[in-house]
């Protein structure tokens, strides 16, 4: 697991905080699409996917981790950011109420990422300018 929101750029690998959203739910309904976020992105062209540790669990909390519900730490080559991002999108319109957030650094450059299916193509364009 991921400790804090680090933003770390290791062997030129670029570090997206990746932040799950339901309309309707509860924490626990979020942790649990957090965690199958997760286990789709492990299968992905991924360097690493952990959940973000947030500190110590406060007591008498059920926690058995003390990670941020609906937080993900997400370490990729900068190639493989336009699939991801891609991926992220369907993954959320897979079902009504789902979003998908995202921020981080490429090639020096703070992206970010919450809004429609047109500000995506955007950013993917800028992201992979040949297609």
């Amino acid at each position: 697991m991921v400790d804090g929101e680090k933003q770390m750029d290791d062997e030129g690998l670029v570090v997206l905080t990746v932040r799950v959203g339901l309309d309707d739910g509860d924490d626990e309904e979020l942790d649990r699409l957090t965690r199958l976020l997760l286990g789709e992105l492990r299968e992905q062209e991924v360097e690493s996917a952990d959940l973000i540790v947030s500190g110590a669990a406060e007591a008498g909390t059920k926690a058995a981790d003390p990670v941020t519900i609906g937080a993900i730490a997400l370490a990729v080559l900068p190639t493989v950011v336009p699939k991801i991002v891609e991926f992220l999108q369907q993954w959320s319109s897979r079902r009504s109420g789902r979003t998908v957030k995202f921020k981080g650094r490429l090639g020096g450059e703070e992206i970010e990422f919450e809004g429609s299916q047109e500000d995506l193509q955007r950013i993917l364009a800028t992201l992979n300018p040949q297609k």
